[in-house]
């Protein structure tokens, strides 16, 4: 199996069965992957090299723009996609296999992890996987230590907070935080507005 015939599998959300071929040339990716993030996180001193690096991890060059402060772990990498002005800070742990896009001017704090597959609910196939995308719009700022689960969409400008866990959809310009993640309030609003 080619890796753009699993992509595209990936991209559908197709549920992903162990020991097929599919599974098999995933973790080959995943292998890869890991080999990569290891080196990466070695020669974290160069920027110019972590962007090489991350260039070979998905497969595509990076904009001159994107920053990341490793340490950094990606399970696959073929998956990510990411716009201009990205900074992705230190301890991230990103499960891509089902898809990370991430929009123009993201910021995304210390230990944030972004997952994009779930196990089958039922115990016969629980070694099943459902891919799902994550996908974050223009400007987003996600808060320290957050947990992004699979299928969220995070609208533009909106702002995830620290320690939060986001299980639903964020809309543009809204504070979400908590577990699971709530609306603070909208960015338009005051937060004596947002009070009543």
């Amino acid at each position: 199996m080619t890796t753009e015939t699993l992509m595209d599998l990936l991209n559908t959300g197709r549920l992903l069965h162990p020991g097929t071929p599919e599974g098999v040339r995933m973790n080959e990716i995943s292998s890869r992957a890991r080999e990569i993030c290891s080196l990466l996180n070695r020669e974290s001193s160069d920027v110019a090299r972590i962007g090489e690096l991350f260039s070979e991890l998905i497969g595509e060059p990076v904009p001159e723009s994107f920053r990341l402060f490793p340490p950094f772990t990606s399970d696959f990498g073929r998956n990510i996609h990411l716009g201009e002005n990205v900074f992705i800070n230190s301890g991230c742990r990103f499960q891509d296999q089902g898809g990370i896009w991430i929009g123009s001017g993201c910021l995304i704090g210390h230990n944030v992890v972004i997952a994009t597959l779930n196990h089958d609910l039922d115990p016969d196939t629980r070694q099943a996987m459902h891919p799902k995308p994550v996908v974050l719009g223009e400007n987003v700022w996600v808060g320290a230590g957050a947990i992004i689960v699979p299928g969220v969409t995070v609208g533009d400008g909106a702002v995830i907070g620290a320690g939060s866990i986001v299980t639903r959809d964020v809309k543009a310009r809204t504070i979400v935080a908590g577990n699971p993640a709530r609306p603070i309030r909208n960015l338009t609003e005051t937060p004596q507005e947002a009070a009543r």
